[in-house]
């Protein structure tokens, strides 16, 4: 039984599968099992995972029995044989030391599941200008109703019992499903650990889901009926962060001025101090949907990554 199984859906990735695996292959913690659940992909996305398995027994490929990114992690976890599940996607690069320190953090009985910070970068992992934060405690619906600490599924590792119990991710959803499911893990009793470490290098694409942000804004709103389930309702607040974050979305997307400045208008009349609070966040994501149509995308990508 490998200490780590790896899940990772795939779909049209042959651009960035090989850089995502070789990620992996330069771990320094060895004991693992990546399974590289394909979702039907057109190009040589499968032909690239096959060469990889064939040189590495440790990757494994298998063809998505349902559709879509969820029903691929479902079916992934369903298949994996290590004791903690680690999720990565297939454009996303691990840090060399991922492993390692998440063997650690598992050695503690108490951690049901750990995740890190992360480096945005658009064409080398090594110009990443943007990291995100990591909360001083185990996560919480509170925070995940805010700006999700979390970010990404490239960034999550847990026991497999425990995804078990969570009964995996909803395949009826693919904006925000991961939020939902964070929401249902931690209502159900998971601990959630942050490590103050970059353990993920995420790479900003335009053309991504989250590039979609009405449709993120309708799963969200599935979230949070989660949320209220387990008796959490989103304050003011945590929807100025919400929409903050959108703005800076609907700037690296190059949505233009009016739709990034009619988010980051709302949520400053929501709320005032959360939107603002870091300025340089804050004040700058203002600054920036008002002067978006003068900046150059390259320079709106950079400033609004995350």
């Amino acid at each position: 039984m490998p200490r780590f199984s790896i899940i990772l859906p795939c779909y049209q990735a042959e651009a960035t599968i090989a850089q995502t695996l070789a990620s992996l292959q330069a771990q320094k913690f060895s004991d693992w099992e990546a399974l590289c659940v394909d979702d039907g992909s057109r190009d040589a996305t499968r032909d690239l995972l096959r060469y990889a398995a064939a040189g590495d027994r440790r990757i494994r490929v298998l063809r998505n029995p349902g559709k879509g990114p969820s029903d691929a992690r479902n079916h992934g976890a369903a298949e994996a044989a290590g004791e903690v599940l680690a999720f990565c996607d297939a454009d996303d690069l691990w840090t060399a030391d991922k492993l390692t320190i998440l063997d650690r953090a598992f050695a503690a009985p108490e951690c049901d599941g750990a995740f890190g910070r992360i480096a945005f970068f658009e064409h080398r992992p090594e110009d990443s200008m943007t990291l995100s934060s990591v909360p001083q405690s185990a996560l919480t619906i509170p925070m995940l109703l805010g700006e999700n600490p979390v970010c990404t599924m490239s960034n999550i590792a847990l026991r497999r019992e425990v995804f078990a119990r969570s009964g995996g991710l909803r395949r009826d959803m693919v904006h925000n499903e991961d939020l939902d499911w964070l929401i249902r893990l931690v209502g159900q009793g998971a601990r959630l650990q942050p490590i103050d470490r970059v353990l993920v290098h995420y790479r900003v694409s335009p053309s991504g889901l989250s590039a979609d942000l009405e449709a993120m804004r309708a799963g969200r709103a599935v979230a949070l009926e989660s949320a209220a389930r387990f008796g959490f309702a989103p304050q003011p607040g945590d929807e100025a962060v919400h929409l903050r974050y959108l703005a800076r979305r609907a700037l690296r997307v190059g949505m233009g001025g009016t739709a990034a400045l009619g988010l980051a208008l709302h949520g400053l009349r929501l709320a005032p101090g959360r939107f603002l609070t870091p300025l340089h966040r804050g004040g700058g994501t203002l600054a920036g949907a008002a002067l978006a149509p003068l900046l150059p995308a390259p320079l709106r990508r950079t400033l609004f990554s995350r």
